[in-house]
C-alpha cells in the first residue's frame, strides 16, 4: 500500500506530459494530433533500445526525445496539406502503424513479448524509496516540461502558433512561414510525448505493443480537454484528475457488488467516454480556460 500512491503519481505525471504535448500542437497551434500513443511508444522503444545497447539512462531519455522529435518532423512533413478531421485520420492510423510494427519486427522490439529489464536512475532494490525517487523526478520531469512551454505560449513564437490556429492563410499572408511554425510546434509535441515513453518504460521495466493502445490518446484528450487543452495548467490539472477517476473507480466492485468485474472495467471505460461527451458539450473550453492576451507594447 505504501508504495501504490507514488506509483500513481508517477504515472499521473507522466500523463501530464503526454496532456502538455497536446498544449502546444491541439491548444495552440490547432493541429489534432490523433497518433499520440504512437508518440508514446516511439519514445518508449528508442529508450529501451538505447538503454539495451549500453548508452546511460539520462542519455538513454535524450535520445527518446530526440527520436520522437525525428519522427514528429516526418510526420508533419506528409501531412502539410492536411488540417482538421484529415489530419486527424492521418495520425490516427500513425499510432497504429507504430503499434503494429512493433508487434511484427522481432528482431528489434521484440514483437509481441515485448522488452524487459529496462534500467531505470535508481536501484529498484530501494523498494519504496525507488518509488519516491522516481515519483520525484518524473515530477519535476514534467514541471520543468511545463514551465517551457507556457514560456513559449506566451512568447512572440507562441503568439504566431495561435495565429495559425485561428487561420493559417491569414497568418501566411502576414509574412509567418506556417509550414516551419507548425513542424517546431509539433516536434516539440512529439519530444515531449517521447519522454513521457521513455519515463513509463524505465519505470515499468516492461514495454510491449498492448501497452500502447489509442485509448491512451482517448484519457490524455479527455484530460486535456477537461482542464484546458490552451494551458499548461489546464492540462495538468486534468490528467491528475484523469488518474484519480481511474483509480477511484477501481473500487466499485465495493459499491456495487453484483457487478462482474468484466463489467465494472466497461462501466469504466464507459464513464471515460461519457465524461468527454459532457466535457464537450457544457465546457468545451476546460476548467482553466484560455485567456485573451493584450497585445504588447
Amino acid at each position: 500500500m505504501l508504495t501504490y500512491i507514488p506509483f500513481i503519481l508517477t504515472i499521473a505525471a507522466i500523463y501530464a506530459l503526454l496532456a502538455q504535448s497536446l498544449v502546444i500542437v491541439w491548444g495552440q497551434t490547432g493541429m489534432v494530433n490523433l497518433g499520440l500513443a504512437g508518440f508514446f511508444a516511439v519514445g518508449a522503444y528508442a529508450f529501451a533500445l538505447a538503454a539495451k545497447s549500453g548508452v546511460p539512462v539520462p542519455l538513454a531519455y535524450l535520445v527518446a526525445m530526440a527520436a520522437g522529435a525525428v519522427v514528429g518532423l516526418i510526420v508533419t512533413l506528409s501531412t502539410l496539406r492536411l488540417r482538421e478531421d484529415y489530419l486527424a485520420i492521418v495520425t490516427l492510423g500513425f499510432a497504429e502503424v507504430v503499434r503494429i510494427v512493433a508487434s511484427n519486427e522481432i528482431w528489434l522490439t521484440g514483437g509481441t513479448d515485448g522488452i524487459s529489464g529496462l534500467p531505470a536512475p535508481f536501484d529498484r532494490s530501494e523498494g519504496l524509496a525507488f518509488h519516491a525517487k522516481f515519483m520525484i523526478m518524473a515530477t519535476l520531469a514534467c514541471l520543468a516540461v511545463g514551465l517551457v512551454i507556457a514560456r513559449l505560449s506566451r512568447s512572440p513564437w507562441g503568439r504566431v502558433l495561435r495565429a495559425v490556429r485561428e487561420d493559417q492563410v491569414i497568418a501566411s499572408v502576414a509574412g509567418k512561414p506556417v509550414v516551419r511554425f507548425k513542424a517546431q510546434a509539433f516536434m516539440i509535441g512529439s519530444a515531449t510525448a517521447a519522454l513521457a515513453g521513455a519515463l513509463y518504460g524505465s519505470y515499468v521495466s516492461f514495454i510491449a505493443p498492448d501497452l500502447f493502445q489509442p485509448l491512451i490518446t482517448i484519457y490524455i484528450f479527455l484530460a486535456a480537454t477537461a482542464g484546458g487543452n490552451a494551458r499548461v495548467v489546464g492540462a495538468v490539472a486534468g490528467a491528475y484528475l484523469l488518474v484519480a477517476w481511474l483509480e477511484a473507480s477501481r473500487f466499485l466492485g465495493d459499491v456495487i457488488p453484483w457487478l462482474s468485474v468484466v463489467q465494472i472495467a466497461a462501466l469504466r471505460e464507459m464513464s471515460v467516454g461519457i465524461a468527454l461527451v459532457l466535457v464537450l458539450r457544457y465546457a468545451p473550453g476546460g476548467i482553466f480556460r484560455e485567456h485573451n492576451e493584450k497585445a504588447p507594447r
